[in-house]
């Protein structure tokens, strides 16, 4: 067997090496659009990003979604652990802009190398962590491998793994079972988690809880939402972080509504789909605007929109705020939806599709919550939006929502202890 593992990792290995210019030329052309993709180019193979102080803690979050989930783990981490010094990774443009303000003096933040053994062995020997933390999926059996080399205990936090994700791994499992079986503790969101990741090689499992519920938002983004409902006189549906696939369907449907009809609020997942989406509003014979055309309020004369795009990141708190309900995307097509605790945590009631394996066991307490309504597809859930954002119980809903987000937390005090108890000496 383990003759059977070396030539996998060095078939992958061969593999990502031919790769790295096609990896390389990927990057540059996003960068088109999302020029942070073209900064820092050399950390991208670690050989570059000032190495972090001895003793740091490391967290990679990959993208948006981790990096927001890491705050409140890398809030409870300081307050056990004050004057803690972290390095912040990240291999999205999104990712990164979010982890800027989460920085303190003599923190760093790079982008995680490509999964080569070279550069992953380059990144473990410059910054050699205490321990390191890979938020939610990250397994990378490489840097796996030189953090083992280099004696850097690794924590796989926040951990999920859905039922399509282990029948993938178990195809794989020559290549990713030696990497799952080096990690020192996996924290499993939920015990379906914990038994997926047990069957994929895990040795130590702690059953940790999901830290999107921690995560407070920002309430003065939440209370300018609120400002911009009020200033409003007609209801406001959100549909939250749609992906590719969804929002022609969605905007076809809207545009069949009887007026008078809400105001749809638009709020893509992906932020180099922005003006794609613009363009499919107006092909639908929608009236748009957006909210890179606002100030802190909207102008007079947006009200007469059909359609708000929500253009701008970092402000899903604001959105959730100034809406009455919220279609939650990602459920609609086989994508695993978006994260629903967060429009929880605002009060916004949730109605969302039948594909949500990324936030299983979260949909199933909602449910039971009574904070948000499942449906069979993207029609009949614009019908129920429409209709809970106009039904004068509403405010029953909103208050299921807040109880429900605020039932579930404590997951980071958990998981910093558990993390900062692995931090190796020197």
């Amino acid at each position: 067997m383990r003759v059977k593992e070396a030539a996998a990792r060095f078939a992958y290995s061969t593999l990502l090496r031919v790769a790295t210019p096609l990896y390389l030329a990927r990057l540059w052309w996003r960068g088109r659009t999302e020029p942070a993709y073209r900064e820092h180019w050399k950390e991208r193979l670690a050989w570059g990003g000032a190495p972090v102080p001895d003793g740091a803690v490391w967290i990679h979050a990959v993208s948006l979604g981790e990096t927001r989930a890491a705050v409140a783990l890398i809030e409870e981490l300081r307050a056990q652990m004050p004057g803690i010094r972290l390095l912040l990774t990240h291999g999205t443009a999104t990712g990164r802009d979010a982890g800027k303000p989460l920085l303190r003096a003599g923190d760093r933040q790079v982008w995680l190398p490509y999964d080569t053994p070279g550069a992953t062995r380059r990144f473990m020997r410059r910054h050699r962590p205490s321990v390191g933390v890979l938020m939610e999926t990250e397994i990378w059996p490489n840097l796996l491998h030189a953090a083992r080399a280099e004696g850097v205990p690794m924590v796989l936090a926040n951990a999920r793994l859905s039922e399509k994700s282990s029948r993938r791994g178990r195809q794989l499992a020559a290549l990713m079972r030696p990497a799952v079986a080096t990690l020192a503790n996996v924290l499993a969101q939920t015990a379906d988690d914990a038994r997926r990741l047990h069957e994929a090689g895990a040795r130590k499992i702690t059953i940790g809880g999901n830290l999107k519920f921690d995560v407070t938002p920002l309430p003065r983004l939440v209370a300018r939402g609120l400002e911009w409902r009020q200033a409003l006189a007609r209801p406001v549906v959100l549909a939250a972080s749609t992906r590719e696939g969804e929002e022609v369907e969605l905007l076809h449907v809207w545009s069949g509504l009887p007026a008078p009809r809400p105001l749809l609020l638009l709020v893509p997942r992906h932020p180099q789909r922005f003006d794609d989406v613009a363009d499919m509003v107006e092909t639908e014979g929608l009236r748009l605007r957006r909210r890179s055309q606002f100030g802190d309020l909207p102008p007079a004369d947006a009200e007469q929109a059909d359609v708000w795009l929500g253009d701008s990141i970092g402000e899903m708190p604001m959105y959730y705020g100034a809406s009455d309900v919220a279609l939650l995307g990602g459920s609609f097509a086989p994508l695993g939806g978006q994260n629903l605790i967060e429009a929880a945590a605002c009060g916004c009631p949730i109605v969302m599709g039948p594909h949500t394996f990324n936030f299983d066991q979260a949909a199933r307490l909602s449910l039971a919550a009574g904070a948000s309504q499942r449906v069979a597809d993207l029609r009949e859930g614009v019908v129920c939006a429409v209709a809970l954002s106009i039904d004068p119980n509403r405010n029953e809903w909103v208050q299921r929502a807040f109880k429900f987000a605020a039932a579930h937390r404590g997951a980071a005090a958990r998981m910093a202890t558990d993390i900062l108890g692995l931090r190796r000496a020197g």
